[in-house]
């Protein structure tokens, strides 16, 4: 009975003190947690403390100087696609259009191919052209050999005549082919290979006048700027490859033959084609920052007995066509000045003469002065003068000259260009010597007066 008792004495003890123990414990466990989060809650104080001391010191740091920025003239964008692996094509031009107004009808047409006045012509003429619209492909990175890689332009513009002489054929122009070449480039040497269809190196691809009307037919062409596109081979030299300062490059240059007959102009029968004599020229170019300047020669010779040797020739059998050009350009502060002289005979191929071929020596030349007012507002002022030897022209009329004897050509813009738009206002002066039968003298003056739009994309 005693050790029952007891027993049951000592469990009921024991039940009593695991009674008492569980709260303890629990109350243990959540002391513990309490500490932790009020360790962590001071951490986090801290770390406050220490990012607003950082924020206070830089508030009293001097500020940094604002980086300059640049300013970048605004572009078009220029719509880019792959023809082949590796092959970038990016499609340029420009929209153009032009109002104007005439007093006389003008040789190679009016309008923006206007480029002196037609002798005789009377009678006044207004329209709207839009043939100087142009686009075209450049491509580039193509792989040819070693360090060299391959590129090329396709080029069009809207001055292949008219769809036909009916009453909506003048608003149908026609696409014209201007150029279709290929380039072969070595960076490493400098050394650029043309390849196809371009201007030749008379003509002043990078000097032509500033005009928002006469721009596939450029101010004083024919009159005082010279030059055509041939398919031939020019090879482009950098004479100081890699070097600092001025750039000098020499271009040389075959072209196809050219001249008016006799024979089929447009199937490689005319005389320039006889006996396979291509036209040689040769250009040295220097450019530099705010100028640049080209000296060009050319050579040909045409038989005028043409292919087979049978055709009657005119006042002789053969020409040799010889010219020479200097030009330059200069842009000091707002202003800009191009030019260029030239002289030479039997220059009728490549627009000299104002298109008259035959062995007639002449002289010519143009200047332009510009000066922008805003970087906006400019307004620019051109001078273009051409005189063939009047006895050449006068022993040569009849067999492909007209009788044009000096032509001075004068012209003042004011233009407006806000990123890819061109607008502007231009009037054109033109006077005209011509002789129609070898001893009378006649003046001849036009005007044409235009207001023209230009996007450029």
């Amino acid at each position: 009975m005693t050790t029952r008792h007891t027993n049951r004495r000592n469990a009921l003890a024991l039940s009593m003190a695991c009674a008492l123990m569980l709260p303890l414990a629990g109350h243990a466990q959540s002391d513990t947690r309490e500490q932790q989060l009020e360790q962590r809650v001071a951490q986090l104080e801290q770390q406050l403390n220490e990012l607003k001391a950082m924020v206070q010191a830089q508030k009293a740091a001097p500020a940094p100087a604002p980086a300059p920025v640049q300013q970048v003239a605004a572009a078009p964008a220029t719509p880019v696609f792959s023809s082949a692996p590796g092959v970038s094509v990016a499609l340029h031009g420009f929209i153009s259009a032009s109002a104007f107004s005439q007093n006389k009808s003008f040789s190679y047409g009016n309008g923006q191919n206007a480029l002196y006045p037609t002798p005789g012509s009377t009678g006044s003429l207004s329209g709207v052209d839009v043939r100087n619209t142009r686009f075209w492909l450049d491509f580039k990175g193509a792989k040819f050999a070693g360090n060299w890689s391959g590129g090329g332009r396709i080029e069009m513009d809207f001055f292949g005549g008219f769809n036909g002489t009916g009453a909506y054929s003048q608003q149908q122009p026609t696409p014209r082919l201007r150029q279709a070449y290929m380039d072969l480039t070595n960076p490493e040497s400098g050394t650029t290979v043309r390849i196809g269809q371009q201007w030749d190196l008379m003509f002043p691809i990078d000097n032509s006048a500033t005009s928002l009307a006469h721009i596939a037919f450029p101010l004083g062409y024919g009159s005082g700027v010279i030059g055509w596109r041939f398919p031939g081979l020019v090879v482009m030299q950098d004479l100081n490859h890699g070097s600092t300062g001025a750039q000098w490059r020499l271009d040389v240059g075959v072209f196809e033959g050219h001249w008016s007959g006799p024979g089929n102009n447009v199937n490689y029968l005319t005389a320039g084609s006889a006996g396979f004599r291509p036209q040689l020229e040769a250009r040295l170019h220097v450019q530099d920052k705010n100028w640049l300047a080209y000296f060009a020669a050319h050579y040909s010779k045409v038989d005028l007995r043409g292919v087979g040797g049978t055709a009657a020739t005119p006042v002789k059998s053969e020409v040799t066509s010889v010219g020479y050009e200097l030009g330059g350009q200069w842009k000091p502060g707002p202003w800009t000045f191009k030019g260029a002289a030239y002289s030479g005979k039997g220059l009728g191929q490549i627009f000299g003469a104002m298109s008259q071929f035959g062995d007639i020596q002449e002289t010519g030349g143009y200047a332009q002065a510009g000066y922008s007012f805003t970087p906006n507002w400019s307004l620019y002022a051109f001078y273009a003068y051409n005189k063939p030897d009047r006895n050449d022209v006068v022993d040569w009329m009849g067999n492909g000259a007209t009788g044009l004897l000096r032509n001075r050509q004068t012209a003042l813009s004011l233009q407006y260009a806000a990123g890819s738009y061109e607008l502007g206002m231009e009037w054109l002066h033109d006077k005209l010597d011509s002789t129609s039968n070898g001893t009378d003298h006649k003046t001849t003056s036009g005007n044409q007066v235009s207001l023209n739009a230009l996007y450029r994309f």
